[in-house]
């Protein structure tokens, strides 16, 4: 009997009766929740008032989060924090520069201040706020949210969307999720997909780098690695490592002119991971932000595939948002749940679920290493059954 099925409900005597007693508790808090005159009452009480308040403005919150997110893409749209980063303007100066009328950027203006994306200054004038300093200094923030149109057009009946079990102006803008032979994509077909993984892309490496002892790696192949964005930043910080990139043959060639552009020697290779081999020989292989884009069978033959790949002593780094993450739960089940489904393809997975998939691709346990903003992304370090610990970075 393996852990976890162990943790069932006839293993632990008592686990029923104190299921069935948290059964009961859980449907007295829906009635109480559920009633006008018990929520007036925690309001009154001041031990419960706080709780009542909290509560209520989370709610609010997910009502009114489609009009907060719309003021975040106005602004960005409008440049207005590349603007505001060069110093602080009055409204006017903003209508002006934006082509809006006054009261019209005002408005949007108060809202952004709201939202901590703006912050008023003196003289009537507006200056970034703390979310937006952050913002204007990360492009891939900006790019993320540029893009975010697509899902909203695919969100605008959600109902739809769940009976479809894919969009369409999101899949469009993803062409390999749903195309039999991606590796015939053309350039145009890759180019915005491509260039917005590129721009995100620094965000997540700072992350894996500091994970990640890459400094005990001889060679790197970077698996779906796009325009080369993570390969780039590891070389910035391990200019000694040998790199590799596979990936679609479009994304490719891009990849190459960027190599090419800044100096970096990177053995490129065009294939499909679906029917193609992976190159081998590199004893490291990163999936970074790949393996959520396929479905169980999709990417269950991709590690795999890793596997076969691997030099002996080899580590697999796979890199990418979990479900499970705590304090981050809605960002993997409700954010990228509906995100993937309207992609038409992947899914969001726990630690718990991946490390699954790895074992019965052949690799041993994983470890879990600790990265600085695990909702951004975690990171998990496999190696080939019964070879040692991969190497992390506790630093």
């Amino acid at each position: 009997m393996t852990p976890g099925a162990a943790l069932t409900a006839g293993a632990l005597p008592g686990f029923g009766l104190v299921s069935a007693w948290r059964e009961r508790a859980l449907d007295l808090r829906d009635r109480l929740l559920g009633s006008a005159g018990f929520r007036r009452l925690a309001l009154r009480l001041p031990l419960t008032r706080g709780i009542a308040r909290r509560e209520t403005r989370a709610l609010f919150d997910l009502c009114a989060g489609f009009v907060y997110s719309q003021v975040l893409a106005a602004c960005v749209r409008l440049d207005l924090f590349a603007a505001l980063r060069a110093g602080p303007l009055t409204a006017a100066e903003v209508a002006h520069r934006s082509d809006l009328p006054e009261e019209g950027a005002r408005c949007l203006l108060d809202a952004a201040v709201s939202l901590r994306l703006l912050a008023r200054r003196e003289g009537g004038r507006y200056g970034l706020g703390a979310l937006g300093a952050v913002v204007a200094g990360e492009p891939g923030i900006a790019a993320m949210v540029r893009h975010h149109e697509a899902l909203y057009r695919d969100l605008a009946d959600p109902i739809a969307l769940l009976r479809a079990g894919r969009g369409e102006a999101l899949a469009a803008y993803w062409p390999y999720a749903g195309a039999a032979d991606a590796a015939g994509l053309g350039a145009e077909s890759v180019a915005a997909y491509s260039a917005l993984m590129a721009a995100s892309q620094p965000m997540v490496a700072a992350e894996v780098l500091a994970a990640v002892r890459f400094d005990r790696f001889r060679c790197l192949l970077d698996v779906g690695g796009g325009e080369g964005a993570f390969l780039q930043a590891v070389a910035a910080e391990h200019p000694g490592l040998r790199l590799k990139l596979f990936d679609l043959p479009a994304v490719v060639e891009r990849a190459r002119a960027r190599f090419a552009a800044s100096g970096l020697i990177v053995e490129a290779t065009a294939g499909d991971f679906r029917t193609d081999p992976l190159p081998a020989g590199a004893d490291a292989i990163s999936l970074v932000r790949v393996v959520h884009d396929h479905d169980d069978a999709t990417a269950l033959a991709l590690l795999r595939a890793a596997r076969r790949a691997l030099a002996p002593g080899g580590t697999l780094i796979l890199a990418e948002p979990m479900s499970d993450t705590p304090g981050a739960e809605p960002i993997g089940d409700a954010y990228f749940g509906l995100y993937l489904l309207a992609m038409g393809r992947g899914r969001p997975r726990s630690a718990a679920r991946l490390a699954e998939l790895l074992t019965e691709a052949g690799f041993a346990a994983p470890r879990l290493a600790r990265t600085r903003t695990p909702l951004l992304v975690r990171v998990l370090l496999a190696r080939p059954a019964r070879e040692a610990s991969p190497s992390v970075n506790h630093a």
